[in-house]
């Protein structure tokens, strides 16, 4: 008996310590900094951003210019994205389309510590910052269409549901952070855990928003049950899913995927299109 309760006390601590190592961690787990790479050479007439936020805290971003009429776009990367890498991705995919894209606080050259709920926050404060205050070619004249990228799926729903926004273009994108997170760990005690909150499918739930997801077949790290988890819930709210594509691919190489480019395209042509002269595809 005294050996089951040393074998039983030492399961229960060995338990305790890597659930403790796993709340410490869990920022570095989710943001992982040290992992983005640098900025990489921009088109010459690419603007430079910047955003004093609270706390003496300085966010900095890229703009690469396209042209008047074309609807601008606001894009949220991945959690080891570098925000140049995600413009110039979509400067080359999106042609013509003003592409802004700011780092995550805490992610260089951006100042800060990140958390969830700051850039959720953050989320808005770029929005704004563009619609209002922004010089010259820096300010949108139309509305956008806010792009998320797997984590950037979070920011993304939280600024289509919070400000008017022609559309919300997701990739790989999630229902529920908290379940997305117990998916991975279904172990642990994740509700308990958890700082870092983004719902995607509660911000959405009644927002007057379009939304076109782009999904991976075999992803790997955004189960297949969380994005129909977003389906689902928005198929049960306001806003409406007008274009919803399934590549083969993983959940990092389908941006390489051949039909990528050419979904992308036509994905964002049917939320800019007048709402009555938009079928679902």
């Amino acid at each position: 008996m005294d050996i089951a309760v040393k074998i039983a006390a030492w399961l229960v601590g060995a338990y305790v310590l890597i659930m403790a190592v796993l709340a410490l961690s869990q920022t570095a787990l989710i943001f992982p900094r040290s992992a983005v790479g640098p900025v990489p050479a921009l088109p010459a007439g690419a603007v430079p951003l910047r955003l004093e936020r609270p706390g003496g805290v300085t966010l900095h971003g890229h703009l690469i210019p396209g042209r008047r009429d074309a609807t601008p776009v606001i894009a949220f990367g991945g959690n080891a994205w570098n925000a140049g890498d995600v413009a110039l991705v979509l400067h080359r995919l999106l042609p013509g389309h003003p592409v802004a894209v700011f780092h995550y606080r805490g992610y260089t050259p951006s100042e800060g510590r990140p958390s969830a709920q700051a850039l959720l926050e953050d989320a808005l404060a770029i929005h704004d910052r563009l619609s209002d205050n922004a010089p010259g070619d820096a300010g949108l004249t139309t509305p956008p269409v806010v792009i998320g990228l797997s984590i950037g799926a979070g920011p993304a729903a939280h600024l289509a549901a919070k400000r008017s926004v022609q559309g919300l273009l997701l990739v790989t994108p999630f229902d529920s952070l908290t379940r997305l997170a117990q998916a991975r760990f279904p172990w642990a005690p994740v509700g308990l855990l958890l700082r870092h909150r983004m719902e995607p499918a509660a911000e959405l739930a009644g927002a007057d928003v379009r939304v076109a997801i782009i999904a991976a077949a075999r992803d790997e790290v955004v189960p297949a049950a969380r994005t129909e988890g977003l389906r689902t819930a928005l198929a049960r709210g306001e806003p409406e899913i007008v274009f919803d594509r399934i590549l083969a691919a993983g959940h990092n190489d389908i941006y390489d995927h051949p039909a990528f480019a050419d979904t992308l395209r036509r994905a964002m042509t049917t939320l800019t299109r007048a709402r009555s002269a938009a079928p679902k595809e």
